[in-house]
């Protein structure tokens, strides 16, 4: 029964990856405009980069948490 709760899991955190994965995406890209438009709308800046690393910090944690759960296995 440990096994399916884990599979869950894992199939749970593999969805959250790839909602994720298009979220960072868009806000790479929209990192990047913004960086080719400088110094237009430099006080974005911040705020846009921080949003970035978050959702990417987020990703490789759920990344980590997947592959831990799947060597238990």
């Amino acid at each position: 029964m440990a096994q399916a709760e884990e599979t869950s899991t894992i199939e749970d955190l593999k969805n959250q990856i790839k909602r994720l994965n298009s979220k960072a995406g868009q806000m790479k890209m929209d990192l990047h405009d913004l960086a080719e438009g400088l110094p237009t709308d430099y006080q974005q800046l911040m705020d846009v980069a921080s949003q970035t690393y978050e959702i990417y910090r987020q990703l490789d944690e759920l990344k980590q948490q997947v592959k831990k759960l799947e060597q238990r296995k």
